[in-house]
């Protein structure tokens, strides 16, 4: 491959290397200029841009990304579509990621050309979340290169998908003189807040006192009641093999096979097996929500992988999770760790705009928001339920045009209100109404369309997931077979624009000023590209049939 300056009469089927703003028109970077941009190119005074140009053997990036990703497909495993020189790898089920180190690291070390990053080993995941992403750095990659990458890839599974399994669970929880019911509750709550996370079932659990015996019997009657995992939380602290939660395992005919663990906290715990069905003595940490050793063996456990005490041993890197004044883990933030093993970045402010103002001109007498569907839901209403839906708050509701009609159809839903009274200039005096009812600690805002009534709720949080404007995502943007759609999600940094914008327009030509700041996220569906303006387009809406 070839790089660098490039005057314009060779750099036809070249790729133009940065972005560039000409009058009318923006050159994103990646473009391959044929006759047309290096017209534009010339017109503007250009005699010469910087850019790749691609020699015999070379594979452009999003086919060389395209061929990567396939090879890495296994179980459970889908990809996006190539764009930039990525494609994401994610998993088509809940479960715990397992990740072949050592075949990633041969990957990688192959040429710099070439990368694969992944999520951390025995990461639990959720389904559809992304788990490694395949990054192509130039523009095209060497085919001798790509050929001997695939065929790493291939030589064994680098990611594989252990899905939960609906596991019953029997708790026995043991008493002392003096020990508080609260702590008992606790330790239900957090153990069942942990089970249900992964996909299993807490069984009613078994009290009784804390002695060999006792343990024993209780341990019996769970596993009488189907328990396929049996767990002890013990009123004191294990301190040894033959303590009375050890001692009741193997009373009940079970085996212990460690003790100990070098995760800090969880160092207590002991793992033993009755017949086929582990055994677990919880450390005293297990009662908090906070991650602990527990959340790591139970994980394995659920997701059918085997721990044994070298499973165990090998915990210690990365195992210190103890809580301290310099490193502190707020108490919320870790019981949302239990189910995803790594610290969650604190959520983004992103607020909804619902634009439900205009005049419906094109569906006149009818306002196309207040037509009901086969089970009497207004247009408008499906859309804020969808908004509702989804992770983003606060849900403000722009009105104007027959504004109370429309306050009343989203009556005892929990959103806000901004009118304009100046709705006939267009969509953006409706814009910026809604813009100007923002909360000051909103960080970001999805501007949706009152006529989109079939973007869902999980829809718009794909949107959110993708946005970071700190890593360039500042607007995200919704695509079908790459075709662009709505709503888009906007940084705050881009108000004060959107706020000069007049006439019957929205801010997607902004888009194109800024696109070196545009996340483009493939949905599966082609509802973001369905509005609904006229009856005609309505009758075919799925659910408002014979309503117009």
């Amino acid at each position: 491959m070839k790089f660098g300056p490039t005057p314009l009469d060779e750099a036809q089927g070249a790729i133009l290397a940065h972005t560039l703003r000409l009058p009318g028109r923006v050159l994103k970077k990646g473009t391959v200029l044929d006759a047309e941009a290096i017209a534009a190119l010339r017109e503007a005074g250009k005699a010469e841009v910087i850019a790749a140009r691609l020699e015999s053997g070379d594979v452009p990036e999003n086919e060389a990304a395209h061929r990567l990703g396939e090879a890495l497909l296994g179980p459970l495993l889908a990809r996006t579509r190539a764009a930039t020189g990525r494609v994401n790898i994610q998993a088509d089920a809940a479960g715990l990621l397992v990740v072949n180190e050592t075949l990633v690291n041969r990957l990688n070390a192959l040429d710099e050309s070439v990368t694969l990053a992944t999520l951390p080993n025995h990461t639990p995941v959720a389904a559809r979340e992304m788990l490694a992403t395949v990054k192509v750095i130039p523009f095209a990659v060497p085919g001798g290169v790509l050929q001997v990458a695939e065929a790493v890839a291939r030589s064994g599974r680098a990611l594989a998908i252990h899905p939960f399994r609906p596991l019953k669970v029997g708790l026995v929880l043991t008493k002392l003189p003096g020990l508080k019911e609260s702590i008992m509750e606790g330790a239900v709550e957090a153990t069942e807040a942990r089970v249900t996370a992964l996909a299993g079932q807490l069984l009613p659990p078994e009290r009784c006192r804390h002695e060999e015996g006792a343990i024993a019997e209780a341990l019996g009657r769970l596993r009488k009641a189907g328990a396929e995992m049996l767990l002890v939380a013990g009123a004191s602290a294990v301190v040894d093999r033959r303590d009375a939660g050890p001692a009741g395992v193997v009373r009940a005919g079970g085996r212990i096979e460690h003790f100990g663990m070098p995760v800090d906290p969880g160092n207590l715990i002991c793992l033993g097996r009755i017949g086929e069905v582990p055994a677990l003595v919880l450390p005293g940490c297990a009662r908090s929500p906070k991650l602990n050793g527990f959340d790591w063996v139970l994980q394995r456990l659920f997701a059918g992988l085997p721990v044994t005490g070298k499973d165990v041993a090998g915990m210690g890197v990365g195992g210190l999770l103890k809580e301290i004044d310099s490193r502190p883990l707020p108490r919320e933030a870790a019981a949302r760790q239990t189910v995803s093993g790594a610290a969650p970045r604190r959520p983004r402010q992103v607020a909804v705009l619902v634009l439900a103002a205009g005049r419906s001109r094109r569906m006149a007498p009818l306002n196309k928001l207040l037509v009901p569907d086969d089970k009497g839901v207004p247009m408008v209403a499906r859309v804020v339920s969808n908004a509702l839906e989804s992770r983003a708050r606060p849900v403000i509701v722009v009105t104007g045009y027959e504004s109370q009609r429309v306050e009343e159809a989203l009556a005892g839903r929990p959103v806000h209100f901004a009118h304009t009274e100046d709705y006939a200039e267009g969509l953006s005096a409706s814009l910026k109404a809604g813009l100007g009812a923002l909360p000051p600690e909103t960080e970001g805002v999805l501007v949706c369309l009152g006529d989109m009534p079939l973007v869902t709720g999980a829809m718009l949080d794909r949107l959110i997931g993708a946005f970071d404007p700190e890593e360039g995502r500042a607007i995200v943007m919704p695509t079908f077979r790459g075709k662009q759609g709505n709503p888009m999600l906007w940084s705050r940094a881009f108000l004060p624009e959107m706020m000069e914008i007049t006439g019957d327009v929205g801010a997607r030509h902004l888009a194109g000023k800024y696109a070196e700041r545009v996340a483009e996220v493939e949905m599966a569906n082609d509802a973001v590209l369905r509005d609904f303006d006229t009856t005609d387009a309505l009758r075919m809406a799925p659910d408002f049939a014979g309503r117009v």
